[in-house]
């Protein structure tokens, strides 16, 4: 990427593409009467200014968080990934799974934490199936890949979050494992700064991993998640969602130059 590139992300939704720099958002979304609708705004958490090896994680997911009732009040007809009824079954489904895998004695604590990080992977692969959902994603991806890189690109993209997978499964397993072993009234807090810790260890890892993408490490942690994106994660947009991402970017981009603009005066 071009060091005079905005480095942005962004997420697929069942009808439309947000995009993210870091100072504003902007979604697109395609109506059900196919009436193309697009809202932005200054982002009011900024992760990009949390310099904390240990923040920036759980910074950048709040970030993201945040976002979700501004794009649902800007675009009412704006549909989440998760919305589903089928994925929210799977959701609570795999929740009850994942409690019963934590209470077996006959697995190691490791394998427990391991086996519960990859049944938590289930419902977001339910989401990208049977639906526009991995067709959006490669819009996205496709915008933002082309954008950054000054040429068109395809649809999988080399700073996809699905490239965590196996950062953030290896260290919720380990952290998990560890977490286990704290005294019974520990254990609660322990939990929750083993996730944070993992989450905060995975965006460090994966940043190392952009930055490294000729190294073996980086390529063996990027494999299950290049599948998972290569596989189910993303399909060939028609023109018209791409036409959705495009907005999007382009919104999006007008508000982090003129956010540029005011911080510079």
């Amino acid at each position: 990427m071009s060091d005079d590139k905005i480095r942005l992300g962004g997420m697929a939704l069942l009808n439309g593409v947000l995009v993210h720099g870091p100072n504003a958002w902007a979604c697109a979304i395609r109506t059900d009467d196919g009436e193309l609708k697009v809202a932005g705004e200054i982002k009011p958490l900024r992760a990009s200014k949390i310099q904390s090896a240990l923040l920036r994680g759980p910074a950048r997911l709040a970030e993201v968080f945040a976002l979700l009732p501004m794009i649902r009040r800007r675009l009412p007809e704006a549909r989440l990934p998760f919305q589903r009824r089928g994925v929210l079954a799977a959701m609570f489904a795999t929740a009850a799974t994942v409690r019963v895998v934590k209470g077996s004695r006959s697995l190691t604590p490791f394998t427990r934490e391991l086996f519960a990080g990859l049944l938590s992977a289930v419902p977001a692969v339910l989401a990208l199936r049977g639906s526009d959902l991995a067709a959006y994603h490669g819009a996205e991806h496709i915008s933002i890949g082309s954008y950054e890189h000054g040429a068109p690109r395809e649809r999988e993209h080399e700073r996809c979050g699905s490239h965590m997978l196996g950062p953030l499964i290896a260290t919720t397993a380990v952290g998990g494992a560890l977490a286990t072993r704290a005294p019974a009234h520990l254990r609660a807090p322990a939990r929750l700064a083993a996730q944070l810790g993992a989450l905060a260890a995975s965006t460090e890892i994966f940043s190392w991993m952009v930055r490294n993408p000729d190294n073996p490490l980086a390529q063996a942690l990027a494999k299950p998640g290049h599948e998972l994106q290569h596989r189910v994660a993303t399909a060939e947009p028609t023109p018209e969602q791409l036409e959705v991402a495009e907005a999007a970017l382009a919104r999006c981009l007008e508000l982090e130059r003129a956010a540029d603009g005011a911080d510079s005066n």
